[in-house]
């Protein structure tokens, strides 16, 4: 998962995907990968502006949302790392699936039209994606 701050996503009890994360009965439960951006980075403080929130707001949010992504190594397999680029994509991936929204100035995540991304045989959007978030993953440092 590529976003911001990911507390609608997964860092509240009440978040869109929290509920499908914890281990059955003797099961390893979800891989959660989750991409945050850096809370001391010039890119969060330029998408705070976007937004008009404090960039004091946003940082606190993303710190929030990892320090509830540490709780949840008990349950599941969770990675979450920090990036510092300014964010241009809001990416849910699920095998191989993408759901894919962008960021804007004056714009939420959330409340962009989500694309969903099928990989196929010689489908560019899907590789593209998965390129990109892997440059991401390589360029980034790993909190939990």
């Amino acid at each position: 998962m590529l976003a911001v701050r990911g507390l609608g996503l997964l860092g509240l009890n009440d978040s869109l995907l929290r509920a499908c994360l914890p281990r059955e009965q003797g099961g390893y439960g979800l891989r959660v990968r989750l991409l945050l951006l850096d809370p001391e980075s010039d890119a969060l403080a330029q998408r705070a502006a976007e937004i008009g929130e404090s960039a004091e707001s946003l940082a606190g949010g993303v710190r929030l949302a990892e320090t509830r992504l540490r709780e949840l190594a008990d349950i599941c397999d969770v990675q979450v790392y920090r990036y510092s680029m300014l964010p241009t994509w809001r990416v849910i991936r699920t095998d191989s699936t993408m759901f894919v929204g962008a960021f804007d100035a004056g714009w939420e995540g959330h409340e962009s039209p989500c694309y969903k991304v099928m990989e196929t045989p010689h489908g560019p959007l899907y590789r593209g994606f998965r390129r990109m978030i892997q440059a991401i993953v390589d360029g980034a440092e790993r909190t939990v």
